[in-house]
């Protein structure tokens, strides 16, 4: 290592610092990126570029037959708080929470957190969005950390932006009202989710094949702000 030139160490930080700009890139963009939250085989959401109109007419075919419970994306037609999330899916069990800050014309990353516990569905979602915004502060850290050594002014400057678009997160998930719930995971049989497709404010469910397990879903929830295609949003506007 020692033998490495300055040319060359500065070649290897390029390189670094561009397969950390992908990875913030593939977290922040949204489904339309072709992120989704898993490596899994079965994908819940619509396939980049998708037509949102299409995409959301045959989400009724995927629900299962009466009586077998499954896995299901719920989502929503705009961003809920915790409160308003769990008493969309209440009557259905939650296993995951999709929390994304909605800034104007910025992108912001796409957080998948566990819902765990039995008791009142709104303190789980509250404390889902507890380590959403935990990770949003950790994020920030690790960008600032990476500007700092960043090769080029366009890297160091990308990271900026990175580390502040992700610490305006960490603010907006602290606040306990913070309406960032974009998508549930829940678990029901297809009574429950004709029920829950029927409630105002959701937008649409697509349930994945019976027998599917956790591991094997792949998550890339349709925006609130994605009505023609899901296509990337904007990512020109000043942080918050």
């Amino acid at each position: 290592m020692t033998g490495l030139s300055t040319r060359a160490w500065a070649w290897i930080a390029a390189a670094m610092a561009v397969v950390f700009l992908g990875a913030v890139w593939a977290a922040g963009s949204g489904p339309s990126a072709g992120a989704p939250a898993a490596t899994g085989s079965v994908r819940l959401g619509p396939d980049p570029g998708q037509d949102v109109a299409g995409y959301l007419a045959g989400l009724p075919a995927t629900l299962p037959a009466p009586g077998v419970s499954v896995p299901a994306l719920v989502q929503f037609t705009r961003p809920l708080t915790p409160s308003e999330a769990a008493a969309a899916g209440s009557g259905t069990q939650t296993t995951t929470a999709v929390f994304r800050v909605p800034f104007d014309r910025v992108q912001t990353a796409l957080r998948f957190e566990p819902v765990t516990g039995t008791g009142d569905p709104a303190a789980a979602l509250g404390v889902a969005r507890e380590r959403a915004a935990h990770a949003a502060e950790a994020d920030a850290d690790r960008a600032a950390r990476d500007g700092g050594g960043a090769a080029t002014p366009e890297a160091r400057a990308a990271l900026a932006r990175r580390a502040a678009v992700a610490a305006a997160e960490g603010r907006a998930l602290a606040d306990p009202g913070c309406a960032c719930v974009v998508a549930l995971v829940v678990t029901a049989d297809r009574a429950g989710l004709e029920a829950l497709a029927a409630r105002p404010g959701v937008r649409g469910v697509q349930a994945a094949p019976p027998g599917t397990g956790a591991p094997e879903l792949a998550l890339s929830p349709l925006l609130p702000e994605q009505t023609t295609t899901a296509s990337p949003p904007p990512d020109d506007g000043p942080v918050p």
